[in-house]
């Protein structure tokens, strides 16, 4: 067995396993640990400031590191193969929107939410929020990608389909930004949020499917 076969597939292994467990933090923080810091009681909320949100949060930034990592090497794997299509563009994209939303807003502004590092908590909390809602919203559509770029045949071959490919990474751009700049709009309740990344798989998948 070649040794780029052997890499491939414990690329894959560990993108799946890193993948599970960033992905899984992040809903357990979006439907879960929201709801009990605000209905905690202050005794109950400062030990799981200090205790519990900064544990999670290291499993939840290193997942998300080393899936970005093994992606990239998938990615570099489909490339060198020739098998890239619109599905895998738009879900690399997507992917590695939500790495960089971890590292260079949820991690940074959750330090100072917590209390780790000086700051106004509120703010920065509310920030950390708005890239955590915007993350839950992409893993729909992401998710979707990743499935459909080897498994939805005969859809999303990327040199059939650039306007599409293009569009569809148009409409993730604008929400990235929102993320940086903008507000929580629909995605400020777990059930929002859920039903927008419902509708934003159609949408993106709608594009792709049938803009030529």
């Amino acid at each position: 067995m070649e040794i780029e076969y052997i890499v491939n597939m414990l690329a894959r292994w560990g993108h799946l396993l890193f993948g599970m467990t960033w992905i899984g933090l992040l809903y357990y923080f979006n439907f879960i640990q929201g709801g009990y810091f605000k209905s905690a009681s202050p005794e109950g909320l400062a030990d799981a400031k200090a205790k519990l949100a900064p544990e999670a949060l290291w499993w939840f930034r290193w997942g998300a590191m080393f899936t970005f990592i093994t992606g990239v090497i998938l990615l570099y794997g489909v490339e060198k193969q020739g098998v890239m299509n619109s599905y895998i563009a738009v879900g690399a994209a997507l992917g590695t929107f939500m790495f960089l939303n971890v590292w260079l807003i949820i991690w940074p502004n959750q330090k100072i939410a917590l209390g780790m590092v000086e700051g106004d908590g509120a703010a920065a909390g509310g920030k950390a929020l708005l890239a955590s809602r915007t993350n839950t919203l992409f893993s729909g559509p992401m998710a979707f990608c990743m499935l459909a770029g080897p498994h939805f045949a005969g859809y999303g071959n990327l040199s059939h389909s650039m306007n599409a490919m293009y569009a569809a990474l148009a409409v993730v751009v604008l929400l990235e930004l929102n993320a940086i700049f903008g507000k929580q709009g629909p995605m400020a309740t777990v059930r929002g949020v859920i039903v927008s990344s419902l509708v934003l798989t159609a949408i993106v998948v709608g594009i792709l499917v049938y803009v030529k």
